[in-house]
């Protein structure tokens, strides 16, 4: 069904102009909102027409840095305690991925995409890593995102912590990967360049992946400062701070995402402001790793762009959004600062990050923008307007069951049923048995 009217729900468009529209119907053809107007104008068309009335429409929502690989860590008891950040890399993340095997890479995309669907999350921007299966790991995850109809920008992180011959992998993963979207352009996929973080990069690692970048103009995702131990390390071995360095051999760029953030200082932040990248806060997996809180107050004060990531804690960005607002009342001490900052994050930049790889208006809901919609079961007891829509959206609508999913004008779910050709009984049995075997070989 390439051609349909959805009318009858009140819309939040996440346009700052106009953010809320009533008595409106949604015109969707060939996977574009072709038009926006009163049901009647719309009685010379012939097409399909699907009430939504009593619910919310609004745009899909976007996950600006995630890790699809740690899917199958769900339940896992194994790892020791870990008294700080580094020693829960060692004791977990780092010892997980180097067990995962194409299979694995595939079905933990595929387990984290479906579950997206059902929380209104139809782009995700991915940070991957499985040291021992590098090559092609970017292409099973591609697999799992095309099945489930998603959008995805992928990147293979970088690391030397496992050999300068993963190292190489990791570069030419990410260079075939982008060469690849490239040479096919799909609306599905977008590539960055990726490195883990610049604390277990060496200058040699970073000059070749800068001579990489520069060759394929591309952006690059990296996690920066997002421990104390991050900023320390680049001190005392290169005499830089984090966003120095990275800057020094120009791997920050206006289509850079800085994920975390946490221990930038000022200067660090007006050059990421200076180079248009944004810093992407991660509030759930910052506060579980208690690396402490990034401060969106002074980012957004000195103009950076602040998008909002899960860090693979949820696929619920509005669950995300919520613990990042309570997380900035406590970080600055004042319960009146941080929402809107917060809120902004979500609503209105996660959409200006995905609009340079995937163009204007991605993440709102406008004539001529990707028809990326979720209908959410959602009536509301008080008065939802342009004054009151954000409100709406942080404590009401954030506890309402999201009934419908579509992605570039093609409907995932309806009514809380998937319409994909997967079997998610089937799928997730898999997985059990994948994270069986996974679990016993960690």
């Amino acid at each position: 069904m390439n051609r349909y009217i959805l009318f009858g729900g009140v819309i939040i468009t996440f346009n700052r102009a106009q953010p809320v529209l009533e008595d409106q119907a949604i015109l969707v053809e060939d996977g574009l909102i072709k038009q926006i107007a009163p049901l009647e104008s719309f009685n010379a068309r012939e097409c399909e027409r699907i009430n939504v009335e009593g619910k919310i429409i609004i745009p899909g929502l976007i996950n600006a840095h995630h890790h699809f690989y740690s899917t199958l860590v769900t339940g896992l008891g194994k790892a020791a305690p870990s008294k700080d950040f580094n020693q829960v890399l060692e004791n977990l993340w780092w010892r997980l991925d180097k067990k995962l095997l194409d299979e694995e890479n595939y079905i933990s995309a595929l387990v984290s995409s479906l579950a997206a669907i059902r929380k209104g999350c139809t782009t995700i921007i991915d940070h991957h890593a499985s040291p021992f299966a590098v090559r092609g790991s970017l292409g099973q995850i591609a697999k799992a995102v095309t099945a489930t109809g998603i959008r995805a920008s992928l990147c293979y992180e970088v690391s030397d912590r496992d050999g300068a011959q993963i190292t190489g992998e990791g570069i030419a993963e990410n260079a075939a990967w982008i060469k690849s979207c490239n040479a096919n352009p799909d609306e599905h996929l977008k590539g960055l360049f990726g490195m883990h973080a610049a604390f277990t990069l060496s200058d040699d690692s970073l000059g070749k992946i800068a001579a990489q970048v520069q060759a394929l103009d591309c952006g690059t995702h990296v996690h920066a400062a997002e421990a104390e131990a991050d900023e320390r390390f680049n001190i005392d071995h290169y005499g830089k701070r984090v966003v120095e360095r990275l800057n020094e051999f120009g791997l920050i760029n206006s289509q850079s995402i800085l994920a975390h953030g946490v221990h930038l200082n000022p200067k660090e932040m007006m050059l990421v402001a200076e180079k248009g990248a944004a810093i992407v806060t991660n509030p759930q997996s910052n506060l579980n790793n208690a690396v402490g809180i990034a401060d969106v107050c002074k980012m957004s004060e000195l103009g950076i762009t602040i998008g909002l990531g899960t860090d693979a804690m949820t696929v619920n960005m509005l669950e995300e959004l919520r613990v990042g607002i309570w997380a900035q009342h406590l970080k600055q001490n004042d319960p009146s600062k941080g929402f809107m900052e917060l809120a902004s994050a979500l609503f209105f930049n996660n959409p200006v990050i995905a609009q340079k790889y995937w163009g204007k208006g991605h993440g709102m809901i406008a004539e001529g923008s990707a028809a990326d919609l979720v209908v959410v079961e959602y009536l509301p007891h008080t008065p939802l307007d342009a004054e009151t829509w954000i409100g709406h959206m942080v404590y009401g609508i954030s506890q309402a069951s999201v009934s419908s999913t579509i992605c570039a004008g093609r409907i995932l779910m309806w009514n809380g049923e998937l319409l994909l050709d997967l079997d998610e009984t089937e799928v997730k049995a898999r997985s059990r048995e994948l994270a069986v075997a996974l679990w016993k070989r960690f």
